[in-house]
């Protein structure tokens, strides 16, 4: 499995980003892909994932509103579009990928408390400036 990430940059509060991220050696539709990002500082978190087979998408609290992620079956690829960004949004932004558990994705928010994912991206940076 391989995820590889594109679309970071630096941009100006209230502006946008687009992430994408396509995946190989899997099939979307039985799995779960989803936006994870880390700060300096602090732990990695959740931002939004999306079921490969339902369709169902879940999203932080933080970025409820602001953010919209969507996928592409046949490209095996998730996209995140970030809007009204902030500073606070500033983090490495990285894409994982994982069949999961059930349709609801405990592993999305539930990520490192306890559950963790088997494959990642190598990331990409988001700097919003003040």
């Amino acid at each position: 499995v391989q995820l590889v990430e594109s679309g970071g940059g630096l941009v100006q509060t209230g502006g946008s980003l687009r992430l994408s991220c396509v995946g190989s050696g899997f099939h979307f539709d039985d799995w779960a892909m989803g936006w994870f990002r880390q700060a300096p500082g602090k732990d990695r978190e959740a931002v939004s994932c999306i079921s490969g087979m339902h369709g169902s998408t879940i999203y932080a609290d933080s970025v409820k509103g602001r953010f919209a992620i969507s996928s592409d079956s046949a490209k095996n690829s998730v996209y995140l579009q970030m809007n009204s960004l902030t500073p606070e949004d500033t983090a490495v932004y990285y894409c994982a990928a994982w069949r999961p558990r059930t349709g609801d994705m405990p592993e999305c928010l539930g990520y490192g408390r306890p559950w963790t994912l088997p494959y990642w991206g190598q990331g990409t940076q988001v700097t919003v400036s003040s």
